[in-house]
């Protein structure tokens, strides 16, 4: 049974021969032994005698979704939250509008680790700006494994970019999407060759965007008898222009003894320049300090990382597998906005803030088949990060305003360390398991022109230990895996550097950071029964838990005539989920049926923080409930395919704490596409998304002695078309 991507790669040619020797003669017919680990890109690799294909979700000991680049690519997507919306288990925030959180169990926040090529990306790095053209493959793990860092207490989503050369590719791909606000064209160029034993690759992505939309926000004050104190009805309308380009090149070459060198690069920049215009009318109740806002702003993003990776193959069937990188990022904001009173002029305020990140990592594997039938591996996982954050801020002095003139700056230094062990074995033909035990460091050193030296140093030691067992005479299975797992606090998260609200309230406070936030930690268990009835047909069901103790929640409170929020630790939380799944081509219910694939998924989660009382109070927000059904069908010639999904996830009300509370709009995406391939080298790709032209609602509320003070804006949402011409040349 192969284990998942990573763990494969600790699996030399020698072990898996002699493990296929050892179980010949009791290896069922339609049983698979485990493929043999290659240098370099993954592949599906079949053992003679095998009737089946390898299918990672199926025999790896860990529990895990692979979504191919096919899968990535079907819909015509710009951004990786798009894709990821219509996988099994994941929701993704933003009510249409992108720059959402990913969430796995309904939990966002940093409780889902979203790794690039198996490392977390640093701050400030939005995974959106990747095209999913550079990605070969998605891996959805819903446990923790030693390899990886374990700050993932919902579970890890791995983006893989493409290393695998396709020799002699050269593809051309033009797009654009319309709605009633924004259009979206884009252009990307993949280019790959083969030239001796070296291969490269390189990808290139274009990207724009303008829009033009509604952002309304009501506001109201009602006191404990009922009565309305204060009505706000803001009208604003946000403009923007996104736009940016990353390059992806790659190198790979073959050398002496079975070695390889691989060089990864990803070059990207971005721009966004915006404005926002609004207007307050205050029918009851006090006036803000400003009713008109007319604001503009700008940022400029530039983000490099370079990785070199060698892979060497020791004598007995060994090997090492080593990769250093380096990445730096750059980040400069432009912000000025206008505030009047009573149409005259009471705030000109200009904001700008510049962030340099510069970092270096170092990851290494050492793997032997010491003992027949264990993939025995231990390594290493550390790197450093560098960080310069500059704000100057300056307001003109005007009649019966309140200048905040300020110059706010810090450094940064973050460092992890990390070591692991793990071996994974097959007990009997039917049975494996894997252990593993990581042991992980964060220190952050932080001073700032407004606050003294910060230091923390965190560390946790995290056991796992997954199991997969195949039932006897029967294609069905079970899997239990045991966890412990953590969430560390951003760096951001730990500065107490505030930043000020125009119209500072309960619903809309200044923010800050806690220099004294501590990890949060996490023991879980994961249960899953898989029944396999046909070819590439699956029914699953599983259930997890997670103790969380050091829960952390956005804490509100006033200082002096302002109200701040800022991050604590609170008490333990209980996390709960199910989950059920099924794919199948309808063959396998009807013959003579038609070439279509159905898919189908439902999440219930359920979570309670011990501090906060009464009912609704969902950690982190969390999504209650989510649901996939989709289906896909290709003609009979193949030139054509067809295809439709549905993703929903319920919202509701949650109580944040004795005072706060927040609603969670629902969401209902309906999306279709058309594929026709006119010929080998031309096809046209037509998506139509948010058909249903779903509304995306926010509300928060805070309520103390004085009355219950709402904020609720609703987000216009329109239907989006995207076409997208692919040509191979």
């Amino acid at each position: 049974m192969p284990r998942n991507t990573v763990l494969r790669l600790t699996l030399a040619a020698a072990a898996v021969a002699a493990a296929c020797a050892a179980h010949a003669q009791t290896v069922q017919p339609e049983e698979k032994t485990k493929p043999e680990p290659k240098q370099g890109p993954m592949q599906k690799v079949e053992v003679k005698g095998s009737t089946e294909a390898y299918d990672p979700r199926r025999d790896d000991t860990a529990s895990k979704i692979v979504i191919s680049n096919e899968e990535i690519v079907r819909y015509g997507d710009q951004s990786i939250s798009d894709v990821l919306k219509r996988v099994p288990g994941v929701t993704v925030g933003g009510g249409g509008r992108g720059g959402g959180d990913i969430r796995m169990r309904g939990l966002g926040s940093g409780y889902t680790q979203i790794l690039l090529n198996g490392e977390r990306a640093p701050a400030g790095f939005s995974i959106d700006s990747l095209s999913p053209d550079v990605i070969e493959r998605i891996e959805v793990l819903r446990a923790a494994s030693a390899e990886f860092s374990t700050q993932s207490i919902a579970g890890t989503i791995n983006i893989v970019l493409k290393k695998a050369i396709k020799t002699g590719q050269r593809e051309l791909k033009l797009s654009a999407g319309k709605s009633h606000e924004q259009f979206t064209p884009f252009a990307s160029l993949q280019v790959s060759d083969k030239v001796g034993q070296m291969s490269y690759s390189i990808g290139a992505n274009l990207f724009k965007g303008i829009f033009d939309r509604q952002s309304p926000v009501h506001e109201t004050l009602v006191d404990p008898s009922g009565a309305l104190q204060m009505q706000r009805d803001t009208r604003q309308t946000d403009h923007g222009r996104p736009q940016g380009v990353n390059i992806s090149p790659r190198l790979n070459w073959n050398l002496a003894g079975g070695d390889t060198l691989t060089s990864q690069s990803f070059i990207n920049f971005n721009r966004f320049d915006g404005a926002s215009d609004a207007v307050i009318d205050t029918p009851v109740g006090k006036r803000p300090t400003y009713q008109v806002m007319d604001t503009d702003f700008s940022n400029h993003n530039a983000f490099v990382r370079t990785d070199l990776n060698w892979v060497h193959k020791l004598a007995g069937g060994g090997k090492l597998d080593t990769k250093i990188g380096l990445n730096a990022l750059r980040n400069t904001g432009y912000w000025h906005q206008f505030g009047y009173d009573l149409g005259a002029l009471r705030r000109d305020s200009t904001v700008l803030s510049k962030t340099t990140e510069h970092g270096f990592s170092s990851t290494g594997k050492y793997s032997t088949p010491l003992i027949p039938d264990h993939a025995l591996a231990m390594g290493w996982d550390g790197g450093i990060a560098w960080r310069d954050d500059s704000r100057i801020q300056r307001d003109v002095n005007l009649p019966g305003s309140h200048p905040e003139n300020s110059d706010e700056g810090y450094d940064a230094k973050v460092s992890r360390m990390a070591f692991y062990g793990q071996d994974e074995w097959n007990i009997t033909p039917r049975w494996s398991m894997y252990a593993g035990l990581r042991w992980e460091g964060l220190f952050t050193e932080s001073e700032g022109s407004t606050f003294e030296r910060i230091k923390q140093n965190n560390s946790v030691w995290s056991p796992i230990a997954q199991t997969l067992y195949k039932l006897p005479n029967s294609k069905d299975q079970l899997r239990l895996a045991l966890t412990r797992t953590y969430k560390a606090p951003p760096a951001s998260n730990l500065i107490p550097r505030r930043f000020t609200s125009s119209n500072n309230s309960q619903t809309d406070p200044d923010r800050r950071g806690n220099p004294d936030l501590k990890p949060e930690l996490a023991s879980g268990i994961d249960a899953s029964y898989e029944h396999y009835w046909a070819q590439n047909a699956l029914l699953s069901a599983s259930a997890s838990m997670r103790r969380i103790s050091g829960y952390t929640r956005q804490g509100v409170v006033k200082e002096g005539d302002r109200w701040v929020s800022m991050p604590v630790n609170e008490g333990r939380a209980t996390t709960r989920s199910i989950e059920l799944e099924a794919k199948f081509p309808l063959s396998a219910i009807m013959s003579d049926a038609p070439s279509v694939d159905l898919r189908a998924s439902a999440n219930r989660n359920w979570s309670k923080v011990d501090s906060v009382p009464g009912p609704d109070n969902r950690l982190d927000q969390q999504v209650p409930f989510s649901a996939t059904l989709a289906a896909d069908y290709k003609s009979k010639d193949g030139k054509l395919t067809l295809g439709s999904s549905y993703a929903f996830k319920n919202g509701g009300h949650v109580r944040i704490s004795d005072k706060q509370s927040a609603y969670q709009s629902v969401r209902r995406d309906l999306e279709a596409y058309a594929l026709w391939k006119f010929d080998p080298k031309l096809q046209l790709r037509v998506a139509v998304s948010n058909l249903l032209t779903q509304d995306f609602i926010s509300d928060s509320a805070y309520t103390d002695d004085s009355g219950t003070l709402r904020r609720t804006a609703v987000l216009p949402g329109y239907v989006t078309t995207r076409a997208t011409l692919e040509m191979r040349f």
